[in-house]
Parts: C-alpha cells; structure tokens; sequence
C-alpha cells in the first residue's frame, strides 16, 4: 500500500500563493508520475498538473504561467506552487501518484491523497 499525504492548503486572497505539498510513503519501488488534480463544488475532477520521473512537466491551460510543479525523488514528495491565484482556482485539490510496488513486477497502482482545501477570495 501507499499513502498519499497533501499539506499547505488554506485560505487566500486572489493574487496571493500558497503551496502545496504532497508526501508519498508506503511500500515504494519507484514512482512514476506525480500530479495534482483539483475538484470544484459541482463539478468534475480536473487535472492540474503532473510530472514524470524524468522531470517532464504538464499543465492545464487554466494554470500555465501561474502554477509550478516539482518534486524532490530522494523525500518522495511533490509540489504545487501556486501564484496569482484566482476564486477559480479555489477547489480541493488532490495528489495523485502511479507507482510501482515490488522489484519483481513492472505494475503500476495509481493512488490518491485524502485532499487538501483551497480558498481564494475575492
């Protein structure tokens, strides 16, 4: 099993940051992708951002140029960095991670965080 950890969430005012964090532990071969999703009230889970083991990052057009993901391999630990945030932008947002478990199985099991609430005001 592996657990996902999320921490840094809150409220903020619109332009302000926040940070987000994400810790995975667990029985822990290697991962492969690391992302954040987020889900608005009413609304269906989106991707905001992931990136892979390699470093190559990917984000939803709605954050370009304002959020930064990265990770830390050696924490198992991925970041969010959010800046000019928007009262769209307020959600829960979720880490979500594939991860191989065992040496002698190239399977991957996706897993999820608990969730973590961001508030933008306006």
């Amino acid at each position: 099993q592996v657990q996902l950890v999320e921490s840094g969430g809150g409220l903020v005012q619109g332009g302000g940051s926040l940070r987000l964090s994400c810790v995975a532990s667990g029985r822990i071969f290697n991962i492969n992708s690391m992302g954040w999703y987020r889900q608005a009230p009413g609304k269906e889970r989106e991707l905001v951002a992931d990136i892979t083991s390699g470093g190559r990052t990917n984000y939803a057009d709605s954050v370009k140029g304002r959020f930064t993901i990265s990770r830390d391999n050696a924490k198992n630990t991925v970041y969010l960095q959010m800046n000019s945030l928007k009262s769209e932008d307020t959600a829960v947002y979720y880490c979500n991670g594939a991860f191989r478990t065992s040496s002698w199985s190239t399977s991957t099991y996706e897993y999820w965080g608990q969730g973590t609430q961001v508030t933008v005001s306006s």
